[in-house]
Formats: structure tokens, sequence, C-alpha cells
């Protein structure tokens, strides 16, 4: 009998995953597109907020030069491993963003990349990121959303066949991005100058089965989806599969990422 994707190996922890699979497909493309909007100069310095596995700051770090100061800050300890790993030259700090251990006025550019939607207290981040950066400096933040039929069929067939727990954390990763919502907590955050600029990203995802696994290997999805027995498994694996015919060209899937990217100044 064929060997089902899900039984295929992946590595015990997530943010390798998150680095070898999830940051070429969805996490490259799209920072390339924010680092591009933010219109860097040789010598700005750099944050990187949320940085997860660094590609912002990696992208970042190429256009403003070696001169500049590039740092990225993420919570999660196994995220930043992997960052140091790719690159020692800039520098990684484990804390959480609602207190980041940085002097006020330090930065010209703070970047967050797909990251606001995850924090409880938004504003108090926000003012964080405020604080940091130098007068007439540059917030680029990107949000995905509205979810995407791609993953509104991810989202039933979770429900389905994992739990409302599973589903509920796809939910999640697209459930900041109305613009009325966004300049309410950036106004409340001090920030005055704010550009809200909604589009659609194509991105090109490997076949079906192989992303499903990709994407919940490389994510907090993993905790959960695992758990559960193998006939819910391969029901689950069926059920996007099918779901995602439409999507599907040559072998691979095509689709459009609706995204937010939200532009201000200090």
């Amino acid at each position: 009998m064929q060997k089902q994707h899900f039984e295929e190996t992946y590595s015990a922890h997530p943010p390798e995953n998150y680095e070898q699979f999830f940051v070429p497909a969805i996490g490259k493309p799209l920072a390339e597109d924010l680092v591009e909007k933010a219109q860097l100069t040789s010598g700005e310095n750099i944050m990187d907020v949320a940085c997860g596995t660094g590609i912002v700051a990696r992208l970042a770090k190429e256009k403003v030069g070696s001169k500049s100061f590039v740092s990225g800050l993420d919570a999660d300890p196994g995220m930043l491993a992997v960052a140091r790993s790719l690159d020692q030259t800039i520098e990684w700090y484990e804390a959480n963003a609602e207190t980041i251990p940085i002097p006020d006025n330090t930065f010209d550019v703070v970047f967050c990349q797909m990251g606001l939607q995850f924090f409880e207290n938004k504003v108090v981040v926000l003012k964080e990121m405020y604080r940091i950066l130098k007068q007439g400096g540059r917030l680029c933040i990107n949000v995905p959303g509205p979810i995407a039929d791609l993953f509104k069929a991810m989202v039933n067939a979770m429900k389905k066949n994992i739990s409302e727990q599973a589903a509920g954390f796809l939910v999640h990763v697209f459930s900041l991005y109305k613009p009325n919502e966004i300049q309410e907590i950036m106004l409340r955050a001090g920030f005055k100058n704010v550009k809200i600029e909604p589009s659609e990203k194509e991105l090109h995802l490997p076949k079906a089965e192989k992303f499903l696994w990709q994407y919940i290997h490389s994510t907090p999805l993993a905790a959960v989806v695992l758990k559960s027995d193998k006939h819910s498994l391969r029901s689950l694996e069926k059920d996007v599969s099918k779901s995602w015919q439409n999507f599907s060209q040559n072998g691979s899937i095509i689709y459009n990422q609706p995204m937010v990217t939200v532009l201000s100044t200090k």
C-alpha cells in the first residue's frame, strides 16, 4: 500500500520545517513584496518584529548593506535558533513584542510580517514598535486575509476530521484584515499617517497532499493534528485534496492570497 503523505519524514522541530517548506512557498514571496514597499536605503537600521526564522530581516539586510544595524525579535527560541544558524551577523532578540528590549528612537524601519494578528494586545505591540522607531521612521506590516477559498476548504476539513481547535488556528491566521479595524488600532498606538493597501499575491505551492502536511508540520497545528488517529489523518488528506482540485495546475497548487499591507510613519 502506498505510504500516506502524513507519514513522510519531517523534522521534529516545526521551526526547521517552517524554514524548509513555509518560507520558500509563502514567507519569502510575501517578504519580498513587503521589503520592496519599504523603499529601504543604504545605512538604515532595521527591526523585524515576530521575525520567525528571519526571512524579512535577511532580505532587508541585502538592501541596507553591512554598515546598518539589522535585527529580529521573536518569542520562540526554536525559530531564533534557525534564524541564527542562517545569519549570525543579524542581532536576534528572544523577547515578547509587548516589551521590546530596545531603547527609544533606535530604528529607521520596523517590519512585522504576518504576525500582528496573533498578539492578544495589538495596541501595546504597536506602541512598542512606535517607541523604538526614530522620528520620521517607517512601520511596514502585512497581514493575510480575508481567508481565501483554499484555506476555507482546509478549515472545513479540520472541523470535520480533527477538531474545532485545529480549525480555529487557521481562522485566527486570517483574522485581522479589515481596514477600519487596522486603522483604529494604528491610531490608538500613536501612528497618524496610515496607508492601508489591500492586494492579492499569486502563490505557487507544492501539490495538495504535500503542501497540506508541510503546512501542518511548519505551524502549531502539528501539536494538535498529529495526535489524531490514522483514519482521521487519511480522511483529512482526502477531503483537502478533493477540495483543492480546482487550484491544481501541472502538479502544483496556484492560488491568489489576499493580503493587507500597512505603511505608516512616526
